[in-house]
């Protein structure tokens, strides 16, 4: 993206900050996976039908440092492994501000998405070209993705094990801290606040030019949807100017198609105080596909983005504090005890926060 040049360009991606908008970028990454699966896919017969592919998730996307939007920008991508019919392909955005810079350090973004092959006719697991790695780098790529396949078919399993359990004294210890905030709330921690307190919503109808070559809605145009409310309401909760960081591991469970009503809610789900300069606010949106005709809403998409606080506004504001946010129900206790472990999983497997620098 030649941003130095292009006034345009550069104007359709700033933000109020003078930084790309990540919710546009989140689009450009998803499209192009897109292209680069459907590539993988391809032969020379023009006879063979290509399968179907779908974003079936993103493992995660992590802001390594701030993009700039007067800065020419660059996103390279590569599927560094397929199982029978699904692909991973692994994106790197790229913005260098000196010359001569090492590759490494101009890396700003990294994001890594799984599609799924479906036969065009049946609807069933179509087979994709196998990949094989050359490279010492390619071969490492491959072992850690094949890795990350296994963890997320074990993963389920394992979340409901730890569930069945039990985090009895935990989960009431929330609820306790709730039942506070219900039953006597005027006696109730000023330093907290109710889960439910910090919830947004937005409803739209896809449209037409949302779709993809198959159809269906754009994944990127959902995760865009999904960030903005994020950001939003990590901006209402806080107070002062949130800093994205990264987005966890996103799951498609349902297509969603073109005049489909959908209801995106979000909520700050919890909240972390171990670094006091760059307190974390972790936000889960949810994306509900709803038919007013057949009185049915399912869910298509969880997003989990994690926000700090921009610096800057921080630095102007000496008492500011981050508030602890407490279930009322059992409901929303156990979502945030799934989701504070998924993370402590993750940071146990050497995954560790990236914080702006």
């Amino acid at each position: 993206m030649v941003f130095s040049t292009d006034y345009i360009l550069r104007e359709q991606y700033r933000d109020p900050w003078n930084e790309v908008r990540i919710g546009k970028l989140l689009e450009d990454l998803d499209a192009l996976a897109g292209t680069i699966s459907v590539k993988h896919c391809s032969d020379d017969d023009s006879t063979t039908r290509l399968p179907l592919l779908v974003t079936a998730s993103v493992d995660k996307i992590v802001l390594k440092k701030p993009i700039s939007v007067n800065v020419d920008l660059k996103i390279v991508g590569s599927a560094i492994w397929v199982g029978r019919s699904s692909i991973e392909v692994q994106l790197e955005v790229i913005q260098s501000t000196k010359e001569g810079s090492d590759t490494s350090d101009s890396v700003a973004l990294t994001a890594n998405f799984i599609f799924v092959a479906r036969d065009s006719k049946t609807g069933k697991a179509a087979p994709v070209n196998r990949l094989s790695p050359e490279t010492e780098t390619e071969k490492l790529l491959f072992e850690e993705a094949e890795a990350r396949s296994k963890l997320r078919k074990r993963k389920n399993v394992e979340e409901k094990k730890e569930i069945q359990n039990g985090e009895v004294n935990r989960l009431e210890a929330l609820l306790a801290e709730g039942r506070i905030f219900c039953d006597m709330p005027a006696l109730a921690d000023r330093n907290s606040i109710l889960l439910r307190d910090t919830c947004l919503e937005n409803s739209l109808i896809c449209q037409p030019q949302q779709r993809n070559i198959h159809g269906r809605i754009f994944g990127g145009f959902l995760m865009h949807r999904a960030f903005e409310l994020a950001f939003s309401t990590a901006y209402a909760f806080a107070g002062l100017v949130p800093y994205f960081l990264e987005v966890d591991h996103v799951d498609f469970l349902r297509p969603v198609d073109v005049g489909d009503f959908l209801r995106i809610k979000s909520c700050v789900l919890y909240t972390e105080h171990e670094n006091s300069e760059k307190p974390l606010i972790n936000i889960e949106v949810v994306a509900h596909v709803t038919r007013p005709e057949l009185r049915s809403s399912e869910v298509s998409n969880t997003f989990h983005f994690t926000f700090t606080v921009r610096p800057e506004a921080k630095a102007k504001n000496n008492g500011f504090r981050i508030r602890k946010v407490v279930p009322a129900t059992e409901e929303e206790a156990r979502s945030i005890l799934e989701r504070m472990d998924a993370d402590s999983m993750q940071s146990s497997k050497g995954k560790k926060r990236r914080y702006l620098a």
